[in-house]
């Protein structure tokens, strides 16, 4: 079975989720593409196909990096496995 999460750079702090039926308490096996490590962590949340898992703690107002570049900013903390998404992440520019 391949992984269920991708992370497409060792920097990035949350990975994307490329399996369907991701559900809360299950633990999950993802890639790291640059370096072609593997990580396991748990779902803390169900996360839907193409949404993402946050890799480390994520505190309020910390950066949010995707595809090693900063994709926003933490609008609230983040636990470890959380869902990552737009109740929780905006963009810096507005």
């Amino acid at each position: 079975m391949g992984p269920q999460f991708l992370v497409h750079n060792s920097a990035d702090t949350v990975g994307v989720v490329v399996v369907e039926d991701v559900r809360k308490g299950q633990s999950l096996t993802g890639l790291v593409m640059d370096s072609e490590d593997s990580v396991t962590l748990k779902a803390l949340d169900d996360i839907p196909l193409g949404h993402k898992i946050a890799l480390k703690k994520i505190k309020n107002n910390e950066t949010v990096v995707k595809y090693g570049h900063d994709i926003g900013r933490a609008v609230a903390p983040i636990a470890l496995g959380r869902h990552v998404h737009v109740h929780n992440v905006k963009t810096k520019r507005w």
